[in-house]
């Protein structure tokens, strides 16, 4: 069975940085167990970077949003050391300029794929676009979120995405669930 993990904006600024969340900084060391697991089992992992650069706060999303955050080339557009195994390679990364990214059409990682897991930040926003475009392109292949490894803007809006990704076929899981059965 081919799996194939994707770890959703796992950076420093939605941990650490500019968005600070105590959530995600609490599932940075589930993430980084399952990336291990993946890596010892053979999975391709996918990194997606929310990218912006100097005229983010020009952009729609600036302006809702108008915290500068994973500014391209600074620190908290880094990929969270801890989510990366040592002996990963290659390290596939997919920069997004937003929450979703219309790329996943030009992977064929995913052509071949029997299953995906997903985790990452932030679960109500880049995570559940993210999972409602695999599910729109690829409308058989079943997606795993993992809902220990994934952290919302707020827990409340958290859990409100996890029921709609479910609604919209997603299965959802904590790690210790699916660790157990793979």
């Amino acid at each position: 069975m081919k799996r194939v993990l994707i770890i959703v904006d796992a950076q420093e600024d939605f941990t650490r940085g500019a968005l600070r969340n105590e959530d995600a900084i609490k599932a940075l060391p589930v993430i980084a167990d399952v990336a291990k697991f993946a890596t010892a089992h053979d999975m391709d992992i996918v990194y997606t970077m929310d990218t912006h650069y100097d005229r983010y706060l020009e952009t729609q999303e600036g302006k809702n949003l108008p915290v500068p955050h994973c500014l391209y080339g600074t620190d908290g557009w880094a990929i969270c050391p801890e989510v990366i195994p040592e002996n990963l390679d290659p390290m596939i990364t997919l920069m997004k300029i937003t929450f979703g990214s219309d790329e996943w059409w030009d992977w064929p990682l995913l052509d071949d794929a029997d299953e995906v897991w997903m985790c990452g930040f932030c679960t109500d926003i880049c995570v559940s676009a993210n999972f409602q475009i695999l599910k729109a392109g690829y409308p058989e292949l079943p997606i795993t979120v993992i809902s220990d490894a994934c952290a919302g803007v707020t827990p409340e809006l958290h859990d409100a995405a996890l029921k709609v990704m479910k609604s919209c076929q997603a299965r959802i899981a904590t790690w210790e669930e699916l660790k157990n059965e793979a």
